[in-house]
């Protein structure tokens, strides 16, 4: 699994309510992974009436709920360190948990990815952080198939079929559905 989950704009329920969705549709995704896969999140915190909402805290919640392991949490750099923006920050988080899998000290990677890479609009993964996130699954899993359960455009389906692996797409919106079938990078 690597996705994003839905911001509380994208979906029509209070900032309250919102957070115990996306909780719980984070411990059914991680709940849906088998044992020697991943399943890999991509968020970026959003500000609501002038409080951080933290998404890693979030999905860290759902991973300890199904009593899977956080393989890796890495700092991704949407804008240049230093830059001050608005709204939302200049960072994503990229977060691996696994039921199963357990990684030694020789296989950590970075922590901090500096260039999330170009994004194909504007609520996607960048390229670069979909590129590590599907490296990680082919160097460390026996996973060949790669499930995007929100899948917007389809940018990480695009990036797995590119590095040679299988990818099944949900999308909602018909419009970003339509976008992700042409996609190809």
């Amino acid at each position: 699994m690597v996705t994003s989950l839905p911001d509380v704009s994208e979906v029509p329920l209070p900032l309250d309510a919102w957070k115990g969705w996306f909780v719980e549709a984070a411990a059914l995704i991680v709940s849906k992974v088998p044992p020697d896969g991943v399943a890999i999140f991509f968020q970026t915190d959003i500000k609501r009436d002038g409080v951080w909402v933290d998404k890693g805290y979030l999905v860290q919640k759902a991973i300890e709920q199904q009593g899977a392991g956080l393989l890796w949490h890495k700092v991704v750099c949407r804008a240049p360190a230093g830059k001050v923006t608005f709204g939302r920050p200049a960072y994503a988080h990229l977060l691996c948990c696994a039921p199963a899998l357990r990684l030694t000290p020789g296989e950590s990677t970075a922590d901090v990815l500096p260039d999330a890479g170009e994004m194909t609009w504007a609520r996607a993964i960048g390229l670069n952080a979909c590129e590590a996130a599907c490296q990680f699954i082919l160097k460390r899993t026996t996973t060949r198939t790669v499930v995007d359960p929100f899948c917007g455009v389809g940018t990480v389906l695009a990036v797995a079929n590119r590095l040679g692996l299988d990818a099944i797409g949900v999308e909602l919106n018909r419009k970003r559905a339509e976008k992700a079938r042409q996609l190809a990078l």
